[in-house]
């Protein structure tokens, strides 16, 4: 390999090499500069290395390739979700500092840990090579295992980093035992060798490969039956870290599971999509009726998100371009969403400590209507409703199912999407039309401009969505 060449590799992992190197030097860093203020000053840096990394992967990397024998691969699809993860996982950053000083938890290990969950998140959208796909998810897992029980003295947030590390050993044992059949039957690891290996005829053996690699991933997502952790590591783990694990991690897993399926298993199209398909319609019900008995807001997010994963998986279900294209701003949507509606649950404080029930909402808009019509906006958003912005992210999923003629799917993502705005509009209900005596203290600066700003997201993006439904129909997809 000569000087250029390595060059060349090496640029395509400038992001990575930034975050990995950045990681180390603010350990050190941390580890030196004892005291709040050193503190404070990595949780800077961090940030400022996310948003670093994502302007590499916008500018920086040289362009398209592979590197290392092609087991990582630098593309539009990478590029996008690459910035899409580290601008949220800074946004989720901005979101702990305050959250983390009030309860006692402000430590240089947080954002550090954020930081290389980070890595692993970009080696797994850039994974084109099962090994590499490995390694980026367990990177990934790793960190946000111990990001899970950071509140050591908390019960709740001890219980919830044990049942994500013991159900995510199960599901990362799953997916490796997957790839372990898809090696024997084809002999190769890279997906360009597997996609030729398929063409050739796929076999038995290597359908109960893919099967296992689809769930050890739905694992990763929460998506149904696969979603018995979600709930509980919700509730449980530090209220940053569930805005975390909500967005970044499920942003990466998603792309990661469509980038699997669409390219070295395309030709199995057949095969994968009825179980993707039963997985979907699973998710979004599950997702919609587990919903409508919850109280505790953090809960109610746990069950969206396992439904949001339904519609995530139509999308891929289609098999194609428009699929995928879809996918990617169902999910940048759903994460503006979730990013602010986090917020809001961090701004539920009051003199007493935090409080989590959706009865602690009562009254909300009549005494602080900002932060009313903020929540208000994002809960229809998330849930889909009519001239809100994620209303278009499931018109584009539900559009592009209806393409590939899968019609059935298509029908009950739409039902499914009616029965769960009813636990989005009880919230909106409960602010808007409940009486209590609940206080909220002041939120931080940083919570409450980040939850505003999603919040006038959902409805300033209107006009850019209303353009791209119009590119969709007149222009076609194609053209993206």
């Amino acid at each position: 390999m000569t000087a250029d060449m390595l060059s060349q590799e090496i640029s395509l992992l400038l992001p990575e090499i930034l975050l990995a190197g950045g990681a180390m030097v603010l350990l050190m860093l941390g580890v030196f500069m004892e005291g709040e203020r050193a503190t404070r000053l990595v949780y800077t840096l961090s940030i400022l290395a996310l948003i670093g990394a994502a302007l590499l992967a916008l500018f920086g990397t040289g362009g398209e390739g592979t590197a290392f024998g092609g087991a990582f691969v630098f593309d539009p699809l990478a590029k996008f979700s690459k910035v899409a993860i580290a601008l949220v996982a800074a946004l989720t950053l901005t979101l702990a500092l305050p959250y983390l000083d009030k309860e006692k938890l402000l430590k240089i290990e947080y954002p550090i840990l954020a930081i290389l969950a980070a890595t692993g998140m970009g080696m797994m959208v850039s994974a084109n090579d099962l090994i590499s796909m490995y390694m980026g998810i367990e990177l990934q897992s790793l960190a946000l295992y111990v990001l899970a029980a950071f509140n050591r003295d908390s019960l709740r947030a001890s219980e919830a980093g044990l049942k994500y590390f013991v159900l995510g050993a199960l599901s990362s044992g799953l997916l490796l035992y997957g790839a372990s059949l898809v090696y024997g039957f084809t002999g190769a690891t890279g997906f360009e060798e597997i996609a030729q290996a398929v063409a050739a005829g796929p076999t038995v053996g290597l359908t109960f490969g893919l099967v296992f690699v689809i769930c050890g991933l739905a694992f990763k997502v929460s998506a149904a039956p696969f979603h018995m952790w979600t709930p509980d590591v919700y509730e449980g783990a530090p209220t940053p870290v569930t805005a975390f694990f909500a967005t970044a991690p499920k942003f990466a897993a998603i792309v990661l599971l469509a980038r699997i399926l669409v390219e070295p298993f395309g030709g199995m199209i057949d095969q994968w999509r009825d179980v993707v398909w039963m997985i979907a319609a699973l998710s979004m019900g599950v997702g919609a009726f587990g919903a409508l008995t919850q109280t505790n807001i953090k809960r109610l997010l746990a069950y969206s998100s396992i439904s949001n994963m339904g519609y995530a998986l139509v999308a891929i279900a289609s098999g194609s371009q428009t699929g995928l294209w879809a996918l990617l701003v169902f999910m940048s949507l759903y994460m503006v969403g979730v990013v602010g509606a986090f917020g809001a649950v961090l701004s539920m404080r009051t003199k007493e400590g935090m409080v989590e029930n959706i009865s602690d909402l009562a009254g909300l808009a009549q005494r602080n209507p900002g932060l009313g019509w903020s929540i208000t906006a994002l809960m229809f958003s998330i849930g889909g409703l009519p001239f809100m912005v994620g209303f278009f992210g499931k018109f584009f999923v539900i559009y592009s199912a209806v393409q590939a003629d899968l019609i059935i799917l298509s029908v009950l993502a739409v039902l499914f999407s009616v029965v769960s705005a009813a636990y989005y509009l009880r919230v909106v209900k409960v602010m808007w039309f409940d009486s209590s005596d609940i206080e909220f203290v002041p939120s931080a600066m940083s919570i409450y401009w980040v939850t505003r700003m999603a919040g006038l997201a959902t409805v300033l993006l209107l006009p850019v969505l209303g353009w791209l439904v119009y590119r969709a129909f007149s222009v076609g997809l194609a053209t993206f």
